[in-house]
């Protein structure tokens, strides 16, 4: 791992899972019982370090670098899988690994690849803890709670919502804070709680830029749209993936699963990324007035993202949501302790 302050007490591996091989951080006893740690966009494993070092006696923690992201081999994302281009890379690793079954904790867009993981390998999984997830409905294009398409080829969601600006810094490398959109910026200003930052940051900054950008890759491609805001999504790269376009059978196959493992929910009460009133949303940003030719909320409302997860797990039944009141999108960063205590007394009793 490239000028990353590794702790010794985690070891790195390159895992050969299917066609892709991939990097994954271990800590923890290796005879205990398997947590498999999965990142959000902009982020890669080493995000997970400070949980990966907390983890309880008795258990193994394992973190890979997923498909576009990190260290792991540079592969494109073919977004018309929506989130099984990750979930089957995540049966190869533990296949690879002969794991049979395991605790998931999937941050962010990973809680997106985890309604799906749930949906096809239910007998895969003890328990699946969500930090900040994306709505089971996508990041972006849809409206009201049960996540209707807000418009009817999904403008408003996929890679070209995206703020070019930020792409271009990341494949340039920026380490700056010149720019409001700089990586930097981005991870302090909406990542955390202000005036919050990260001991890390140097080593999350350096772990985020590796990833992977291009049409194929980050933020992807995109199709011109007749329908505000007048870009829809295309084929390519991770925030297509996430759209509902490609996940829109995810839902009802997550709810229709017999056996359904528990799920612990937590999130930040001052996250600004996935919210009801989101920074990075279309709708939400429309409505504040910072983009041009917003049709209204009637036409195109916020996307209520953190109420459309709520609703989506009323009927799934089997869920704890925790707030952590002092906390923005990385709560295992900024609140690691109370992100522990809730965590690790849910996976000691759903071992």
């Amino acid at each position: 791992m490239s000028k990353i302050n590794l702790p010794a007490q985690i070891e790195e591996k390159k895992i050969q899972a299917g066609d892709l091989n991939m990097n994954v951080l271990f800590a923890g006893d290796k005879n205990g019982t398997p947590v498999i740690f999965l990142h959000g966009n902009f982020s890669a494993a080493f995000w997970w370090v400070d949980s990966l070092l907390t983890i309880p006696e008795g258990f193994y923690a394992i973190a890979p670098d997923l498909r576009g992201y990190g260290w792991t081999e540079d592969k494109p994302i073919d977004a018309t899988q929506g989130m099984k281009v990750w979930t089957k890379d995540i049966i190869n690793l533990m296949d690879a690994l002969k794991i049979e079954k395991a605790h998931f904790v999937g941050w962010s867009l990973a809680g997106g690849i985890l309604y799906r993981f749930i949906a096809d390998h239910p007998e895969k999984i003890l328990s699946v803890t969500l930090e900040a997830p994306v709505s089971p409905y996508g990041f972006g294009g849809t409206k009201g709670i049960d996540g209707q398409p807000t418009m009817p080829d999904y403008a408003g969601s996929g890679g070209g919502v995206v703020n070019p600006t930020f792409v271009q810094l990341i494949s340039e490398g920026d380490r700056s804070a010149d720019d409001p959109n700089s990586p930097r910026n981005i991870i302090n200003t909406y990542y955390y709680k202000a005036p919050f930052t990260s001991e890390r940051e140097e080593d999350f900054l350096t772990a985020s830029l590796m990833e992977k950008t291009g049409p194929e890759r980050y933020n992807g491609d995109f199709v011109p749209s007749e329908n505000w805001p007048n870009v829809a999504p295309g084929v390519w790269g991770p925030i297509n993936a996430g759209s509902l376009k490609y996940i829109k059978e995810d839902i009802p196959a997550m709810l229709a699963v017999e056996n359904k493992p528990p799920i612990l929910w937590i999130r930040g009460a001052a996250d600004t990324i996935v919210s009801d009133q989101s920074l990075f949303d279309m709708g939400g940003l429309g409505a504040l007035g910072y983009l041009p030719g917003y049709p209204g909320t009637d036409v195109y409302p916020p996307q209520p993202m953190v109420s459309q997860t709520r609703d989506v797990l009323e009927k799934y039944g089997k869920y704890e949501e925790v707030v952590v009141e002092e906390a923005g999108h990385a709560v295992h960063v900024q609140a690691l302790d109370q992100f522990n205590k809730v965590f690790h007394k849910f996976i000691q009793e759903n071992n």
